[in-house]
């Protein structure tokens, strides 16, 4: 499953959303979708279980969407609900 940035942040306006930005700690600090939860891919997939919690829906994001995509069918085959950010954090800064 795929959400827009558009999509997601109209979402994240009005309910309380699980957002997490897969990206690595430099760049999240260097800015970042509002309520985002920073967690690397390669900690995220290696423990998706210390992370997640197969009830609740996730939204992915990367810097450019090919990435999070990647990660989200891997959390989607292991039972997660997990949504992938198209285009990722590149598309919130324009």
């Amino acid at each position: 499953m795929n959400i827009t940035i558009k999509e997601l942040l109209d979402k994240n306006k009005y309910q309380k959303i699980n957002i997490i930005d897969i990206r690595n700690k430099y760049d999240y600090n260097l800015g970042h979708i509002k309520n985002a939860k920073n967690i690397p891919s390669n900690n995220l997939l290696a423990m998706p279980e210390y992370y997640l919690n197969k009830n609740e829906s996730y939204y992915i994001y990367c810097q450019y969407g090919n990435l999070s995509k990647n990660v989200v069918n891997s959390l989607n085959n292991k039972g997660y609900q997990a949504i992938n950010v198209i285009d990722g954090y590149s598309s919130y800064k324009e």
